[in-house]
């Protein structure tokens, strides 16, 4: 397969695993227009801090359970003003750190740049998507092939689902010079072609209106008997071919339709396959096309039979065209009703990401959709609206590195739940977070300012993959949980030295194949060790660092 290449990347492959850990710190909770300091819980949250730190610190509790991934990151058009910022141990890389990056002519390493920041922020994204989950990247001309590129080698070239046609300005974005763009990009991943990472989007009012009618066959749309090809004649009928499928009787079956009657068709003989043909002779195996006469203009009308809950957006084409108030005009006009403002140029309008949430989660289930690029809040915006379309209990995790995290990212989530302008507000809940203390401290011990709980939950993460939910049992306090047949404890005192002896094996009151115990020391022998399958493992040498 083709890879790319570009100055740093053999130092960003893995960075994301140089990353320190850090805790999210709970500033305050937001619950149906009242703001409290207590967490609401409720499983939507905003995170303020460095997006790369901040996805690291979601994967004790996320790895592999976000269902459904929107970003908007910077396209790079060299307007942004955007800033490379992440610590990277290598000597071409450090001389970028705090550098705006500039436009094509002026900066030759701004893809570059890109490519080293958008590298270790994928792979994290990848460890969190589910195996069933779906990501959705919006992009310009600027990045979008280096963007495809990048994608195949992370999520891999066969999980590339479509390169998505999104209108953004009808009438051109005037930023380019030569031609006036209309469109950018949307690229989807899944995790896994195999499982069912896409859904079915239902139609909207106009159309679900086209499949008015029904039969014993199912809805269908009528649409005239006509040559709609302005190349032809109208009077060239004998280009044309239409099967139509009748009853047994020859006639069309449609006598329920007010607005058509019943009449056997005067056209050429019935074909073996069951089919009527009009027009020149042609074999076909379509039996589901309908015809009937209008009663009012005598025209005669032609459907083809679809399932209207069998359709679906996406297509083997690869390509959707999503147009219904995705324009980036949509999202200023909604932002101004918001704050009396706009305070973003080009923010994405909430159909727009509607629209993907649509494709990548369902409203029956609990799936957590994450933008960690999160701007002005749009995709919490859109997550808030869809729940209360549906009735769905989807949940959403919005990083913002930037200082309008509060003032306006969080501000614009608050609004929309208590309502703003004429627009009744979504209700709903979230948790403000700010990025907190490292783990570990640059001696290598574990940083006790995080508290003893965020250390239990990042231990027994390293150790299983899977988050610690604490509940009540009768083992020591030391107990972390029960994972594949092996017991867990994390033996860790704060302002005292831990020992693994007979007598903290006598505390253990959970039964298990294997037991795999934290202390600061041991005092047992290797062979009674491996007679009663016990791993001991010293604090902090012994706990991995990811």
């Amino acid at each position: 397969m083709p890879t790319l290449h570009w100055i740093g990347k053999e130092k960003v492959i893995n960075h994301h695993m140089d990353v320190p850990f850090r805790v999210l710190e709970h500033c305050y909770g937001f619950n149906d227009g009242t703001q409290t300091d207590q967490e609401t819980n409720s499983g939507n949250k905003i995170i303020h801090g460095d997006n790369l730190e901040a996805l690291k610190s979601l994967l004790p509790e996320y790895e592999g359970r976000i269902k459904c991934i929107y970003i908007d990151p910077p396209y790079n058009t060299g307007n942004e003003n955007w800033v490379y910022n992440d610590n990277v141990n290598d000597p071409k890389i450090i001389k970028w750190l705090g550098q705006v990056v500039g436009k094509e002519a002026e900066d030759l390493t701004r893809h570059d740049k890109w490519l080293c920041m958008m590298y270790p922020r994928l792979k994290l994204l990848h460890k969190l998507l589910s195996v069933d989950g779906a990501i959705f990247i919006s992009i310009d001309d600027n990045e979008q092939a280096n963007l495809k590129l990048m994608c195949d080698e992370i999520f891999g070239g066969g999980n590339f689902v479509a390169n998505i046609t999104a209108q953004t300005n009808p009438r051109g974005r005037t930023l380019d010079k030569h031609i006036a763009k209309t469109n950018e990009f949307i690229l989807v991943y899944t995790k896994s072609k195999s499982k069912e990472a896409i859904f079915q989007i239902p139609k909207d009012e106009k159309a679900e209106g086209d499949y008015k009618n029904i039969d014993e066959l199912g809805k269908y749309r009528f649409l005239e008997l006509r040559n709609r090809n302005p190349v032809f004649n109208r009077q060239n009928r004998p280009n044309l071919y239409y099967p139509i499928y009748v009853n047994e009787k020859g006639n069309v079956s449609l006598t329920q339709i007010d607005e058509f009657k019943t009449e056997v068709l005067p056209l050429n003989s019935k074909n073996e396959d069951g089919c009527w043909t009009w027009g020149k002779d042609k074999t076909n195996e379509n039996k589901n096309l309908l015809v009937g006469k209008q009663v009012n203009t005598g025209a005669w009308r032609i459907h083809r039979k679809d399932y209207f809950e069998g359709t679906s957006l996406l297509t083997k084409s690869k390509s959707i065209w999503l147009e219904t108030n995705i324009n980036h005009e949509n999202g200023k006009e909604l932002l101004g009703e918001i704050f009396g403002k706009t305070p973003f140029d080009f923010p994405k309008s909430v159909s727009l990401i509607e629209r993907c949430l649509l494709i990548g989660s369902q409203s029956y289930s609990n799936h957590l959709i994450l933008d960690c690029f999160a701007g002005s809040g749009t995709t919490a915006h859109a997550v808030l609206n869809l729940n209360k379309q549906d009735g769905g209990n989807r949940k959403f995790i919005c990083i913002e590195m930037e200082d309008y995290a509060e003032t306006i990212t969080a501000e614009r989530v608050k609004r929309v739940i208590k309502g703003y302008g004429n627009t009744q507000g979504t209700g709903g809940n979230f948790d403000f977070y700010e990025l907190g203390q490292p783990m570990f401290l640059e001696d290598g011990n574990l940083n006790e300012l995080v508290g003893i709980a965020k250390i239990r939950q990042y231990v027994y993460y390293t150790e299983t993959k899977a988050p610690l939910i604490e509940t009540k049992h009768n083992d020591n306090k030391h107990f972390l949980g029960k994972h594949n047949e092996t017991g867990y404890y994390f033996n860790y005192e704060e302002d005292g030295t831990t020992t693994l002896d007979h007598t903290f094996l006598a505390t253990m009151k959970t039964k298990a194949e294997q037991y795999v115990i934290y202390a600061d020391n041991c005092l047992l022998t290797k062979d009674y060790m491996t007679k009663h399958n016990v791993i001991f493992k010293k604090i902090p040498r012994d706990i991995t660092k990811f």
